[in-house]
């Protein structure tokens, strides 16, 4: 059956409005889509970053977990000095998982935030099912510290590479928390 010219009229003005509100839509959502990230690093070099951030962020983030496990269960003639100076030690790792995870969203990347994704990435091993003595979690602390500053130091040369000075600095400020706190927690064990 042949439609009249009015009816294909009428068809032509619902399929240009149609079209119009498909093209409006579409306007609407590329002006609120975000632009692509143009910070002067490339994607290339900004995702190795942010792959490096992601290792230490599991790495502090581990960390964090062994030192306020430590803090809950230390026992022995050095328990008050311990479970203070722990405590104070994962309150600073605590405050510092924050501005690495919001360095590597910064880059365009997502930060990881699960006990899988950390356990895939980090290199400190979780902590001991069985609480050690006192010392021996001195010791772990150490050499956890100084596990954390290998991984931040690593990421140098990517930081340097790319120009990217924010990363270098939050890299220069993890290192000197870590490398200070290993040497005092050291100093007990001598």
């Amino acid at each position: 059956m042949a439609k009249s010219p009015s009816a294909k009229t009428s068809n032509a003005k619902t399929s240009k409005a149609g079209n119009a509100k498909a093209g409006s839509a579409q306007a609407a959502a590329s002006a609120s889509a975000a632009p692509s990230i143009n910070i002067g690093i490339s994607e290339k070099d900004r995702a190795a970053i942010a792959q490096g951030l992601s290792r230490l962020l599991a790495d502090t983030y581990t960390l964090y977990l062994t030192t306020h496990n430590f803090h809950w269960n230390v026992t022995g003639p050095m328990f008050n000095t311990l479970h203070t100076m722990f405590m104070q030690q994962y309150t600073e790792l605590w405050n510092a998982v924050d501005p690495v995870a919001e360095r590597i969203r910064a880059l365009g990347h997502h930060a990881p935030g699960s006990y899988a994704a950390f356990g895939k990435l980090a290199s400190l091993s979780d902590a001991p099912e069985q609480p050690p003595e006192a010392l021996a979690m001195v010791r772990i602390l150490v050499e956890g510290h100084e596990a954390v500053a290998r991984t931040a130091r690593t990421l140098f040369p990517l930081a340097d590479k790319a120009s990217d000075e924010p990363t270098a600095d939050l890299l220069t400020q993890r290192l000197t928390v870590h490398e200070q706190t290993a040497w005092m927690l050291r100093s007990l064990l001598q």
